[in-house]
Parts: C-alpha cells; structure tokens; sequence
C-alpha cells in the first residue's frame, strides 16, 4: 500500500508542474484528471535522420560501456524504434554503421561497471578494479 501513496503522490506533484506550465488540466487528487477540451499533448516525433543518429551512438556505445549499461541501451533503443513509423525504423534499422571489431576487454568493461555503480551510488573506492 505504501508504494500506491508514493505514486498518487508523485502525479499529484506531475499535475501540479503541469499545470503551472499551462495545461489545461482539470480534475482533483483521489477524483481522476483530463485534459481540458480542445488541448492535446503533441507526440514525440523525431527528424529522419534522429533516429539513425541513435542507432548509430547505440552501436557504438554497446562496445565502450559495461555488461549492465549495454542491456540498458539495447533496451532503451528498442523501446525508440518500436515507437518509429515503420518506415523510419526500417530507416534506423538498416543503418550501414557499426562499431569497429575492436573494444574493451571483459576486465576493463566489469571495471568500468564498478566505478559507474559506485559514482551513482556516492560510494567511495578503495582501490581501482
């Protein structure tokens, strides 16, 4: 239940931004909300040539970070591409750029993972990898 407070709270506070930055939105907390008549939110559309600039950084990404950062890109990526039209994703997915054959080794990317955790986490380290 606790986590339930925790999230009415947060879109409470969401509204709250939202409203002060002009949306019309109408409604009260623990009653529902709507978007006053005649507003629409725009959708997130990109260039064509957005997409194929994120595909092309995820590539190259995926062979300088560590194991846990390179899920969180190919994840993140096909979240992007599944939004796309599908010709703008045909687009981003048939990009002819790869990253060279050359990374980082298993050690260096596992020591890479632990100062990327331990900087997120504020912890100090008492000796690198």
């Amino acid at each position: 239940m606790r986590r339930l407070e925790i999230s009415a709270r947060t879109v409470d506070r969401d509204i709250g931004d939202l409203q002060r930055e002009g949306v019309p939105i109408e409604g009260e907390a623990g009653v529902g909300y709507r978007l006053g008549a005649g507003f629409d939110l725009p959708p997130l559309m990109f260039t064509s040539d957005e997409p194929a600039a994120l595909v092309a950084s995820a590539r190259l990404a995926l062979r300088y970070v560590d194991p846990t950062m390179a899920r969180h890109v190919e994840m993140a990526l096909g979240k992007i591409l599944s939004a796309l039209p599908p010709v703008a994703r045909a687009t981003a997915e048939t990009l002819a750029l790869y990253a060279s054959a050359i990374a980082l080794d298993d050690a260096t990317r596992s020591c890479l993972q632990t100062l990327r955790e331990a900087v997120q986490s504020r912890n100090k380290l008492t000796s690198l990898c």
